[in-house]
């Protein structure tokens, strides 16, 4: 009944038998943001709003906006935690404005609301991050996210690539990564997808709405190659661009075959 620790489900439907790299095809964008989102403004941290994802569940559960503590203090409760991921007040997803609109360029991001939410791109809801994540995971909808320069800033943070794993992400695709949460990212199983230079998702002319679909990801995956990537638009057309997988070393492959760190181990403690 503890609020404070539960179990985790990276274990469900959990075979020893290695799964092999993803078939990623008719990806949903989840959100748009630009350059330096931090491991802060992805993380769950601070204290917990009790009109957000986080605050509602707590309230739920019976608990009372004066206990609610900290996300820090609740971190053993990945239910709270994946409500809290990209949460953040002061974080901006460009979809707020811009999914199905045609954007003039360069981007003022003074225009673009604060807080984590987006578009729900099959209903045009606007709706907390968190919830558009739940309705894409119930429809089984993978999902990815479209960011700037030095995505994963800051302190390395573990939910930061816990929370977005846990909400369906699947791939992130970035100007340039920061060092440590690259790696992060591909231990929960999330394919790092890097820009090529001189092009970003303003260039492109991707707002969000798009279908996205990964070729040449399987599991003839070899670190630093490229990949070519496919966004059908609501009007038919369809942008290519091709990006390079940022999986930078051999063990890193071995860790996506098996959708992360964890199940690798744990796949290697069972085989012994």
């Amino acid at each position: 009944k503890s609020t404070y620790i539960a179990k985790p489900n990276y274990f469900e439907n959990f075979s020893l038998k290695e799964p092999g790299i993803p078939v990623l095809k008719d990806i949903s964008c989840l959100a748009v943001f630009g350059d330096s989102v931090t491991t802060d403004h992805i993380s769950p941290a601070g204290n917990i709003k009790k009109d957000g994802p986080a605050g509602k569940y707590l309230q739920s559960r019976g608990v009372q906006p004066v206990d609610f503590n900290t996300y820090g203090a609740r971190r053993g409760n990945h239910e709270v935690m994946v409500r809290g991921t990209f949460a953040n007040s002061r974080i901006k997803n460009l979809m707020m404005v811009g999914a199905g609109h045609d954007l003039p360029l360069p981007i003022d991001w003074n225009l673009v609301p604060e807080g984590g939410n987006t578009v729900h791109i099959p209903s045009g809801e606007k709706m907390s991050i968190f919830d558009a994540a739940m309705k894409y995971m119930e429809a089984k909808t993978p999902l990815l996210v479209l960011a700037g320069k030095e995505y994963g800033t800051g302190s390395s943070r573990d939910w930061a690539a816990k929370g977005p794993a846990l909400q369906g992400i699947k791939v992130v695709i970035a100007e340039s990564f920061e060092r440590i949460h690259r790696s992060n990212l591909i231990g929960m199983g999330i394919l790092p997808l890097q820009f090529k230079d001189g092009q970003n998702a303003q260039s492109l002319g991707l707002d969000g709405s798009e279908v996205f679909n990964i070729e040449g990801y399987d599991n003839n995956l070899k670190p630093r190659t490229d990949i070519k990537v496919t966004a059908k638009k609501k009007d038919g057309s369809v942008v290519s661009f091709t990006t390079m997988n940022r999986v930078d070393t051999p063990v890193e492959v071995v860790y996506l075959k098996n959708g992360g760190i964890l199940h690798t181990v744990l796949r290697k403690l069972g085989a012994g």
